[in-house]
Order: structure tokens, then C-alpha cells, then sequence
């Protein structure tokens, strides 16, 4: 941790009395709430999950698990930023608010859920990476305080958006971010009950640590996923675009051969030891947060809530990316913590996703959406109390086809606790369904076996049943935005 971010003995001394000072948590719930939401953070790549690199350091979101519920299924809507990000916000799935790629607007009327906190008397921040228009970034509704940037941003030096004021600043972008969410909290200046919406850039690809952890795990062992490997046993069976994507932008054989972005693309172990240094980091920023709850007193009577807006494969299936329905691209890590309210150590084992965060957090402010906006996402904060609640036995995934990344397909999918099947449209290829109590790394895609055709005919019905009736089903067509990778990129 950087010196100039410890703080003085003296404010640890009055912190300490704050804290002894401090209510207890209501018997309802916690009175404030702090959403984090990290970027491509994928759900097994914190030290408590099982399949977690054993050199990798998050002993900060080890220790929300511990003192806090960890939920171990948790999924995303839509693998890719600006749909995630808007499906959190407003607990709809993506062909509901029809934030379908990362570089359209929000379409006008979107009601997004910290509107209903400002109504209902929270003193409401937002402090991050927004993304959704993505060259805006101009204050949102809902936000009384506002810290963001364009787009994806930079990993150095971020030009901020402070209250419509823009002001450059030096540093590494999730310290800055932290800093500025930490200075909110100590300055809010009134005793109302508050949200802070903490959005991180990192992990983003180009994975970029911190100066400080640059090269600290230099000399891990790179663990390689068995469905890495360009073998007749990986492809006999999967659908013809995911052998070809591995050519492709965001397959590991363009690692070898292309460039992103102008800049030389990594080779896989440099890339995969970049990825966990920069969660490392992440983890650091995080723990910076937690401890000033910690001492301050607020922890007593505040939720902290942590999750990614997608996962991220790294050599799975030959990919290096989201967007598609595998396992590590719809897994997310999500914790709560909340002293005093949350079980230490629970697990939660139901299948939640990011459209559940929304009515969730308003439900523990004691509000919710009004009656007009809809919404496709439940309350989960029962299991957060340690309730038993009867719940979903499934989860509905969605991905439409992008102009300027065009190696993976539009992509609809049904995932139950034991099986996954996957619908991509308007290809001439095969479907996908896996057993996953079986394949739990998606190996061997059973779509043409005999007897698994009444179990893929009726999960199929039950997917666009379920898309039609919340739309009805649309595709939204959108118009080419962003610049568009040559042929030389998308093939070796």
C-alpha cells in the first residue's frame, strides 16, 4: 500500500473511538450500502474459490468470503461491459434496456436503481468507470456525486469528470478511484444513509498492474486449462466458430501472430501473470475500503457488496476473452459483507445473477422499483439474512453479435444447475449442450447424442419461451460504431 494512503495515528485513534461510539446494526438490515464492480474479474480467481492459481494474493476478498457470504453461482446476463453494467443497474436482462454493445448510448427513459435511493433520502456517489455512451461522460441521474471518465479510460493518469468539471490526475486509475471513494465518504458532510457505487476499470484487458506488483509473480507457474490445446479431443465435438475464433481476435493463436490495438499482443503466460497481478492490486484497493469501515464505525450499519460485470477466459476453449457462454466468461465472484447481519463464513449455493443486484440493494434500503418499471430480476436478500426462500433453477444468458468484434456469434443460452445449452444465431453451425456435473469445463458438447434430444428439445423451448415473454424477443440491429479490425487481424 502506498505511504501517502495510511493515515495518520492520531485520525486511527478517533476513528477507533467512532467506532466504539457506533450503533449496532438495525435488526432490518444495514442502513448504508457500497456496490463494487470490478471488470473482467473472473469467478474462480479469488484465493477462496476453488481453481484459484495457488500464487494468486486477494486476502481482502478472502476476507469479505470469511466474514461475509460468498455466492458460488453467480452469473452475469451478458458477458460483455455496458450490457452487464446496465443490467446491474437497472435488473433487466439486455433485450430489456437495450444497452446491447459497448459503444451506443443509453437509450432515453432508462430508469437506472440509485434514482429510487436519491428519492428515498440517500445521499448517493458514483465513483469509476460508467461506460455505458461511450464517449460521455457527463453526470448520470441518480448520482449526486459524480467522479468518471470516458469510456473504457486509462490505466494512468485518468482524466476525471468531478461534478461536470473535468481534472486531470496522476496515479495508477484504481488507486485515484479509491482515493476519491474514500474522500466521499469522509467529507459527505450529513448523517443520511448513503450509497457509494465503486466502479473499477481493472481488470480490463491490457491487464495492467499496479508499479508496485509489476513482475511479482514473475516466476508462478502458469497454470494451462486442459481446453486450451489445439487437439482433435479439445474440437471433435464443439461448434465450428470456437475452433476458428482460436485464429481470430481473441483466440490465443492471434496472441502468437496479431496485434491489438496497435500495440503487440503478449504471449499467454506474460498475459495470464499480468491478469493476477492486476487483481492482486485490485484486491489491495479494495481492503483500503473495507478498513476504513472498518475504523470509522461504519461497517456496523453498511453493506459492502462485491462482483465483476463479466468473467474473462484465459486459454479456455483457445480463448482469450468474454462475450461467449463458457463457464469462465458468465461466472462471476459476488460477496457480501456486512458485519453483524451477514452470517460469517455463509455460502450461498442458488443460482443468482447481475439483474438480481438491483431490487436486492433497494430492498435492503427498504425501498424498491416503482410499480411502472419493470424489471427481471428478484430480491436476494433473504439469502443474505440466512433465509431459506424458494428460487430459480435457472438462469437466462444473451449476447448479440458486434460489428467490430465479429469472431463470436449472437449467443443465447439456458444454464440449470446441472446443464447448459447454447443457441448461436444466425450461423450455419452447431448448437451446444453440456452436462456440467460431468464436463464441468464444458469439454465435450453433447448436442448430437441421441439421448440427450428431448432434454435439449425442452431447454430450448423453455430459452425463448422465457426471452419472448420479458420483450417480446427483439435483436436489436445497431449501427457500426467503432473502428473495425482488418482481415489480417482476424486470421493468421
Amino acid at each position: 500500500m502506498r505511504a501517502a494512503t495510511i493515515p495518520p495515528v492520531i485520525e486511527l485513534r478517533q476513528l477507533a473511538l467512532v467506532a466504539l461510539l457506533a450503533a449496532v446494526v438495525p435488526a432490518q438490515g444495514p442502513r448504508n450500502i457500497v456496490l463494487i464492480v470490478s471488470d473482467d474479474h473472473r469467478h474462480d480467481f479469488i484465493g477462496c474459490a476453488e481453481g484459484c492459481p495457488p500464487f494468486l494474493e486477494t486476502p481482502n476478498l478472502d476476507r469479505m468470503a470469511a466474514e461475509g457470504m460468498r455466492f458460488v453461482n453467480a452469473f452475469v446476463s451478458t458477458s460483455l461491459c455496458s450490457p452487464s453494467r446496465a443490467s446491474i443497474l437497472t435488473g433487466r436482462y439486455m433485450h430489456g434496456h437495450r444497452v446491447a454493445d459497448n459503444q451506443n448510448p443509453v437509450p432515453e427513459g432508462t430508469r437506472f436503481f440509485p434514482e429510487f435511493l436519491r428519492q428515498a433520502g440517500f445521499a448517493t456517489a458514483f465513483v469509476g468507470k460508467w461506460h455505458m455512451g461511450h464517449d460521455d461522460d457527463l453526470p448520470r441521474p441518480g448520482y449526486e456525486h459524480w467522479v468518471s471518465f470516458r469510456g473504457q479510460g486509462t490505466y494512468f493518469d485518468p482524466l476525471l469528470n468531478v461534478n461536470g468539471e473535468h481534472e486531470q490526475t496522476s496515479g495508477y486509475t484504481a488507486d485515484v478511484l479509491t482515493d476519491r471513494a474514500l474522500a466521499w465518504l469522509r467529507e459527505r458532510g450529513d448523517d443520511r444513509p448513503f450509497f457509494l457505487h465503486l466502479a473499477y476499470k481493472a481488470v480490463h484487458y491490457p491487464f495492467t498492474p499496479a508499479p508496485r506488483h509489476r513482475g511479482r509473480y514473475a516466476a508462478a507457474e502458469v497454470p494451462y486449462s486442459e481446453t486450451m490445446a489445439d487437439t482433435e479431443e479439445n474440437y471433435r465435438s464443439q461448434s465450428a466458430w470456437i475452433r476458428e475464433r482460436r485464429q481470430g481476435i481473441h483466440g490465443v493463436e492471434h496472441m502468437i501472430t496479431g496485434r491489438f490495438d496497435g500495440d503487440p499482443v503478449p504471449d499467454f503466460e506474460a498475459l495470464f501473470r499480468s491478469y493476477c497481478e492486476t487483481v492482486h492490486g485490485l484486491d489491495e484497493d479494495i481492503g483500503r475500503v473495507l478498513d476504513y469501515l472498518r475504523a470509522s464505525g461504519l461497517a456496523a450499519s453498511t453493506l459492502v457488496v462485491y462482483t465483476s460485470d463479466n468473467g474473462f477466459a484465459l486459454g479456455e476453449h483457445g480463448f482469450y476473452d468474454k462475450r461467449d457462454a463458457f463457464e469462465e466468461s458468465i461466472r462471476v465472484p459476488l460477496l457480501a459483507w456486512a458485519p453483524g447481519w451477514i452470517e460469517p463464513g455463509s455460502r450461498a449455493a442458488q443460482l443468482v445473477q447481475n439483474i438480481d443486484l438491483a431490487p436486492t440493494l433497494l430492498d435492503v434500503a427498504g425501498t424498491g422499483f416503482p410499480a411502472e418499471v419493470p424489471v427481471d430480476g428478484r430480491s436476494f436478500r433473504p439469502l443474505l439474512a440466512g433465509r431459506e426462500v424458494p428460487w430459480r433453477d435457472h438462469v437466462l444468458y444473451e449476447y448479440f453479435w458486434e460489428w467490430n468484434f465479429p469472431a463470436t456469434p449472437t449467443t443465447f443460452a439456458i444454464r440449470t444447475e446441472r446443464f447448459k445449452y447454447v443457441h448461436y444465431h444466425g450461423i450455419w453451425d452447431d448448437d451446444g449442450f453440456y452436462d456440467l456435473a460431468t464436463d464441468p469445463h464444458e469439454r465435450c458438447n453433447l448436442i448430437r447424442v441421441p439421448l440427450y434430444r428431448d432434454q435439449i428439445d425442452a431447454l430450448r423451448e423453455q430459452l425463448f419461451d422465457e426471452l419472448g415473454a420479458s420483450g417480446p424477443l427483439s435483436i436489436p440491429v445497431l449501427p457500426p460504431r467503432g473502428e473495425r479490425l482488418d482481415d489480417r487481424r482476424l486470421r493468421r
